[in-house]
């Protein structure tokens, strides 16, 4: 289920299911859950589940069948290797996503 952290929730799903595909519990090859069964998983649209897919399509973990489904790619690239600058850069967004979605809130709230 996705977390309300702030962080866009492709991104949570996605993350969600980059480390389960370098953990190992999405084998290569492995087909993953079909886009509804994703959505009705995460409790999230189905826009946001293709997002989520499609930046892991984006990375190279998966690679999209027609008609077939989304797998888990033979020849996952290695995860690169954690950089300090990255984690900073993240951290930024965390706290940015945070900010926006206090301000969309606080918007929110006067209408």
């Amino acid at each position: 289920m996705v977390k309300n952290t702030g962080q866009p929730a492709y991104l949570q799903i996605a993350d969600e299911l980059r480390q389960q595909i370098r953990g190992g519990s999405l084998a290569p090859g492995a087909p993953l859950p079909s886009t509804a069964q994703l959505a009705e998983q995460y409790d999230a649209s189905l826009s946001v589940v293709k997002m989520a897919v499609g930046l892991l399509r984006n990375e190279g973990l998966v690679i999209g069948q027609q008609g077939k489904g989304v797998f888990v790619r033979d020849d996952v690239p290695p995860a690169p290797p954690p950089a300090d600058e990255l984690a900073e850069i993240r951290l930024t967004l965390r706290d940015l996503s945070e900010r926006l979605a206090k301000v969309e809130k606080a918007l929110s709230d006067r209408r």
